[in-house]
């Protein structure tokens, strides 16, 4: 596990690419998908199942980790990969999108965010050095600066104080990050571009992170209800800005045709909780659309969910049998949607590498398309 941070882009159609981000903990096909871990676990899964679905990276949650079981205790105890059980790269997030909306009597200063523990009440101050410090303890591969997520909607003058704001804190963390260490040697530091939905502001986000040259760049504040269009929108004029054989990571998306429309415009990385959040509450992904096995339909539907499905619970199990686990409050119901959830996403994922390796990603998309309109007036 010697090999440092780097990525190759091995293929291109049109703003689209394909290829491998390279870590000490080894390579990332993108576009990628993250499963998302928030407290050293992707809910209802075991990690050697999450990889058995494709995914090559998680995503672990800085706020929830300082605050249970705190990081200095997964640093004694080996670190996150160790701790969880997880060998492969792992992307912390910084903590800031859940300071702002978790946590209790917050205050923002130029320092950091002084909040209380939504857990516990408990006193805690979050500045760039204390983010940087918790994801080196933990052992993070990609670490995230630390920034404000700008919430929507926002006048353009709030949305430049959070953005400046953000930059100020991302010079801060770079810092931090860059301390000499092994850690640093070994991983790598993204920049977060802010800006809300306003392309000045966007624009200078990104000359002001190119100015600390990162090794990689996210793009954050959007899929916060400003809707699909005008997040396409602020990608189109955003990502061309952005370094071309550098890592760009749309934070926080999202739906299947949010990653496609964001895949056609140049974005390589994804987290979001959607799949794993809908598998435990009963609704599945399937090329189609959606399947609520809630509904009654399904309580005597012999079918699987998805019958190319490689997963378990379509290899195993009937839509029916499913639908009875939900009825009945089963945990095996979870854990087998969740999986299934998991493996449409990263099946999704490979089937854009593919198509963009063979120069058709246009046809992809349209079957995509056509597929889900197509079944959208009738019964799944």
């Amino acid at each position: 596990m010697t090999q440092k941070f780097s990525m190759d882009v091995t293929a291109t159609d049109g703003a689209a690419r394909t290829g491998i981000i390279r870590t000490c903990r080894g390579d990332i096909r993108t576009p990628a998908f993250m499963p998302v871990g928030t407290a050293a676990t992707v809910k209802a899964m075991k990690p050697e199942t999450v990889r058995t679905t494709g995914a090559d990276i998680l995503l672990g949650n800085t706020y929830h980790l300082m605050l249970r079981p705190t990081a200095e205790r997964i640093h004694r105890l080996g670190g996150l990969h160790k701790f969880m059980n997880w060998e492969r790269p792992i992307l912390t997030d910084s903590g800031g999108f859940q300071v702002m909306s978790l946590a209790k009597l917050r205050k923002i200063s130029e320092q950091g965010v002084a909040f209380q523990s939504h857990i516990d009440g408990s006193k805690h101050l979050l500045t760039p050095e204390r983010s940087i410090e918790i994801q080196r303890l933990l052992g993070s591969n990609i670490v995230m600066a630390f920034d404000e997520c700008t919430p929507f909607p926002a006048t353009e003058q709030a949305t430049e104080q959070s953005m400046l704001l953000s930059m100020r804190w991302a010079e801060r963390s770079y810092a931090a990050f860059h301390d000499g260490s092994d850690h640093a040697r070994d991983n790598a530091l993204f920049g977060i571009v802010q800006g809300g939905v306003f392309e000045n502001l966007r624009r200078h986000s990104v000359a002001a992170l190119g100015e600390i040259d990162c090794q990689g760049y996210a793009v954050g504040g959007l899929a916060v209800g400003e809707g699909q269009q005008v997040m396409f929108e602020v990608l189109d004029y955003t990502l061309p800005l952005m370094p071309a054989l550098k890592p760009r990571y749309l934070m926080g998306v999202g739906k299947p045709d949010d990653i496609v429309g964001a895949v056609v415009r140049g974005i390589d990385m994804f987290d979001c909780v959607l799949p794993s959040r809908s598998g435990r509450t009963g609704q599945a992904f399937i090329p189609t659309g959606t399947v609520n096995l809630k509904n009654a339909c399904h309580r005597d539907d012999p079918r699987p969910l998805d019958e190319a499905c490689r997963c378990s619970a379509c290899q195993h199990y009937s839509r029916a049998y499913l639908a009875h686990l939900f009825r009945s409050n089963e945990i095996l119901g979870l854990m087998l949607l969740t999986e299934h959830n998991l493996t449409y996403y990263q099946d999704l994922m490979a089937g854009l590498r593919a198509a963009i390796s063979a120069g058709r990603l246009q046809d992809f998309v349209k079957n995509f398309h056509q597929i889900r309109t197509m079944a959208a007036s009738e019964p799944l």
